[in-house]
């Protein structure tokens, strides 16, 4: 062991540290500023939480800007879920998804053409995240249980994996060029294996609480009410299907696309994240401990 350089890694994790709690302040501030947390008590307040999914998905100190824009997201996406899945009757959210849809696009014209290409963008990813969001919440109150494959069909979506790296994307990427951004909104496979990753991973540990609390039927749920398995046998076929999606993933980052190698290394970053959050049950919804000392040990506990 070199001392020095052991001296200097522990300088290095401080200062970064450090840095990390300069953005949380920051996020804090504008998170108590919306008194969401305040006015819709039945949402889960992860501020804490989804700051610290963004140190895993883009850690180096230089893009403070996309962990502050992805800790935003994050935190709003986790309170529409809520709304959905826990508060909003059936017609009260077939109302709140006309109105994201019918989002007013008269004045778009009066901005340049790569404000316009950002705004449809992240337009259209919020729109279809809604949407799926309530093609879950018709099932659930219609007792509808959909096969394995209706249900990954909308799940890849509501998981909002799209809606957070489009985001990434469009804070990361300089020049914008119009074919990343076409490229982008036709769902690519980059996109799509790393929502599959997440919503398995996210599945494998929150199903069951999550249906006690009432909610659709999730992958392990959805492959039981198909082949008859056990639970036990469910659950091991979707960590099957996710080690086949890692080879999927791994197979499309070498593939030819518009995407930087920072995009792409996030969207690979989030799905690791993913795993890394549910490894020991619901790391993002319910404050366990784990969660809690893994937290404090990077965000707040200096070496």
């Amino acid at each position: 062991m070199n001392q020095i350089l052991l001296e200097l890694a522990k300088l290095d994790f401080n200062i970064v540290q450090a840095k990390y709690q300069q953005e949380l302040k920051h996020v804090s501030r504008w998170w108590k500023g919306t008194c969401l947390a305040e006015k819709l008590s039945f949402a889960r307040d992860r501020l804490v939480e989804c700051f610290f999914w963004t140190t895993g998905v883009i850690f180096e100190p230089q893009y403070e800007f996309c962990r502050k824009i992805l800790t935003k997201v994050n935190t709003l996406v986790t309170t529409i879920d809520d709304i959905y899945d826990v508060y909003g009757t059936l017609e009260e959210l077939e109302v709140f998804t006309r109105i994201i849809e019918r989002w007013d696009l008269n004045s778009i014209h009066q901005l340049p053409d790569y404000m316009q290409i950002c705004y449809l963008a992240l337009n259209n990813f919020w729109t279809g995240l809604c949407k799926a969001y309530l093609q879950e919440a018709r099932w659930y109150f219609n007792g509808y249980k959909p096969t394995m494959a209706e249900y990954m069909n909308i799940a890849w979506i509501s998981i909002s994996t799209h809606v957070i790296l489009s985001h990434a994307f469009f804070t990361v990427t300089s020049p914008i060029e119009k074919e990343a951004v076409q490229y982008l909104l036709d769902y690519p496979n980059l996109i799509r294996w790393s929502a599959t990753i997440l919503r398995l991973s996210d599945d494998l540990a929150t199903s069951v609480d999550e249906m006690k609390r009432g909610d659709v039927p999730k992958t392990i749920q959805c492959y039981i009410n198909e082949t008859g398995a056990s639970e036990d046998k469910a659950r091991e076929h979707i960590r099957s299907l996710i080690r086949e999606t890692w080879k999927k993933m791994n197979q499309v980052q070498e593939t030819v696309c518009p995407f930087s190698k920072t995009f792409i290394e996030i969207a690979v970053n989030l799905a690791r994240m993913a795993q890394y959050m549910y490894q020991y049950g619901d790391g993002h919804g319910i404050q366990n401990h784990e969660t809690k000392d893994r937290i404090l040990a990077l965000l707040f506990e200096p070496i």
